[in-house]
């Protein structure tokens, strides 16, 4: 029996994810006389956020632009009205998408992550600089992938994490990536990998290219560094982890590699009911953590599922929540985009 459950803490939403899905809700309930709203690709990384958005707001997700107008005529045929806003996920997106959306009419509301942005931010600068951009990531498909990518793609090599080499061929292997110019390259990362596999990752590049610029401010945010610290935190102290996370959120899958590796027992959950009571024989002490796009009512209902099983559960969060605020993004209209370019 479960005697004693550990909550890391900080563990769910970060203020990334805050800021985006917050800015979906309004927008939808701002714009209801106009229409349903459409969000460009998954707001953030988690199915059940996603649904009770579609379910409580009438929002849609979109994979391309191309969709809205075939979306606005099949709302139309159901006598509904589509807004002509789109919000875009947390994730980021290249550049070429904002304006193709101002071309289609459609006014913009950037959800992006600002610590996704810094990213951007960098390989525009590096890229104008004339250095190559090695971008450590997952996948080439994942979104934030795609969106710092797409600020320099001539310029940009996406490697791979060294211990997920061959994962995704599309990324080079850091011990043998070759570049133009190797007098003038600089290493960006996607933000939610796992701090001591990309760490180790960048000294890998730094011998293979001695004059390898590190950006001075790590690319990999603090919310993705304090979740894992969380859990290497707690890790001493359990028998077994639980990691609650979408298969499709890169900091959450990190999650569960890091405590598989520091416990040798984890498992991914969605939520309370995918928990296995073999998966609990002899275990006495559970880590219980969730990636930064988990909503905490569904930690909530896995202590609770334990403690209906043992009503004298002692339940000890550990470490500090964040204390972090990012600003409301602002709705853009297709004029402003395009005049920005000019």
């Amino acid at each position: 029996m479960v005697e004693r459950v550990y909550l890391a803490k900080p563990r769910g939403f970060c203020a990334g994810v805050v800021m985006a899905i917050e800015a979906v809700e309004k927008a939808a309930k701002e714009l209801q006389d106009e229409g349903e709203l459409v969000v460009y690709h998954a707001i953030v990384h988690n199915d059940i956020v996603l649904r009770r958005l579609q379910e409580q707001h009438r929002v849609h997700f979109v994979e391309d632009l191309a969709e809205v107008e075939q979306l606005r005529g099949e709302l139309a045929k159901a006598g509904k009205k589509l807004s002509d806003t789109v919000v875009f996920s947390a994730h980021g997106i290249p550049p070429r998408l904002r304006t193709e959306a101002a071309e289609r009419n459609l006014h913009q509301i950037d959800a992006t992550c600002p610590l996704v942005t810094k990213v951007h931010t960098e390989a525009r600068r590096y890229a104008r600089e004339g250095y190559w951009i090695l971008l450590i990531g997952d996948s080439a498909d994942h979104q934030e992938i795609k969106g710092t990518r797409g600020e320099a793609p001539e310029r940009t090599i996406l490697v791979a994490v060294h211990t997920h080499v061959g994962r995704d061929p599309r990324l080079a292997d850091p011990r043998t990536v070759e570049v133009p110019d190797p007098e003038k390259v600089v290493v960006l990362t996607q933000t939610t990998l796992s701090v001591d596999d990309t760490l180790a990752t960048i000294e890998i590049l730094k011998q293979r290219f001695p004059r390898l610029v590190v950006p001075s401010r790590h690319d990999l945010c603090y919310a993705t560094k304090n979740r894992q610290d969380a859990v290497k935190q707690i890790a001493p102290k359990v028998d077994m982890f639980l990691v609650l996370t979408s298969l499709t959120s890169s900091n959450g899958m990190r999650l569960l590699e890091l405590a598989q590796s520091l416990v040798g027992r984890a498992e991914r959950i969605n939520t309370v009911q995918d928990i296995r009571p073999e998966w609990l024989e002899g275990v006495r002490s559970v880590g219980i953590t969730s990636a930064a796009s988990t909503p905490d009512d569904l930690v909530q209902e896995v202590v609770a599922y334990f403690r209906q099983q043992n009503p004298g559960l002692e339940v000890i969060e550990e470490g500090e929540w964040e204390d972090i605020e990012f600003r409301e993004p602002k709705r853009v209209s297709p004029q402003e985009v395009l005049a920005s370019q000019i």
